[in-house]
């Protein structure tokens, strides 16, 4: 069976596992590697059973770990190239392991087939991820202004989603947050609010998604219940009742099995 488990989500730190027989893929490193590794040891596993690791961009929210992973692992680091230069840029040991995914195209890790795709975030050669096991897919689309057309394209399908639900746009235009910080979050650079993420979740129910991960929720200008009462609005509306999660800020979660199911509808 695969399975995906959040170790953290979230504005202070970001990294999930997904596992697929005896393939362990972790994508981000926004924690620190104590963290990573406490929550690998209580799943069986330590850094050696990692098969690579996958980074969706360089903000310190999903790389803050790496430098000392590097210091204590040998998988290898896959990502975008323009992701690569800047880890090469900043880290040092990161260039001989990293390996450069093209966009929209099938590279195998394992059991699973893993395809990169573009986001809109301020920073250079962000991407998401879908990952095809034989149990089923699931995709990671995080830290993006709007769903751009290849994610529009490639994510349908999908069994599992974890998916960014970063604001509700009133709690962050009337939050403590200075103009200029509220001014990137709302933009097509910035992050996915509530109401963005429930539109993409009805997308993704309507084409098979049974389970729907909420993720990237902001401490100050959302909350778990806005977000999930958001998106159960929508999903309702259209006739469709997948499981719906949302994903723990600061600690490891449940496993979220990613199997084909009935398309769920209310």
């Amino acid at each position: 069976m695969t399975t995906v488990h959040t170790l953290a989500s979230g504005s202070s730190g970001n990294a999930l596992l997904v596992s697929c027989g005896a393939t362990h893929l972790l994508v981000d490193a926004g924690i620190s590697c104590r963290r990573i590794t406490t929550s690998l040891a209580a799943l069986g596993l330590g850094l050696d059973d990692l098969d690579a690791l996958l980074i969706t961009h360089t903000h310190s929210d999903h790389i803050t770990g790496l430098q000392t992973m590097l210091k204590k692992s040998s998988f290898p680091i896959l990502s975008s190239g323009r992701v690569g230069r800047e880890l090469a840029y900043r880290l040092a040991g990161v260039e001989p392991r990293f390996q450069e995914m093209a966009f929209c195209r099938q590279i195998q890790v394992g059991c699973l087939a893993v395809t990169a795709f573009p986001t809109s975030h301020d920073a250079p050669g962000s991407c998401g991820f879908r990952l095809d096991g034989p149990d089923g897919s699931m995709g990671v689309l995080t830290d993006t202004g709007y769903v751009t057309q290849e994610a529009a394209d490639i994510l349908p399908g999908i069994d599992l989603a974890v998916l960014e639900a970063n604001h509700d746009v009133e709690a962050l235009r009337s939050g403590p947050y200075p103009y200029y910080l509220k001014k990137r979050i709302l933009s097509s650079q910035g992050h996915l609010c509530n109401e963005d993420a429930a539109r993409f979740a009805v997308t993704l129910a309507e084409a098979g998604a049974s389970e729907i991960v909420l993720a990237h929720l902001s401490r100050e200008n959302n909350t778990p219940a806005m977000a999930r009462n958001a998106v159960e609005t929508a999903l309702t509306a259209a006739g469709f009742a997948p499981v719906l999660e949302v994903a723990p800020r600061d600690c490891l979660s449940e496993a979220y099995p990613v199997i084909r199911r009935a398309v769920c509808r209310k």
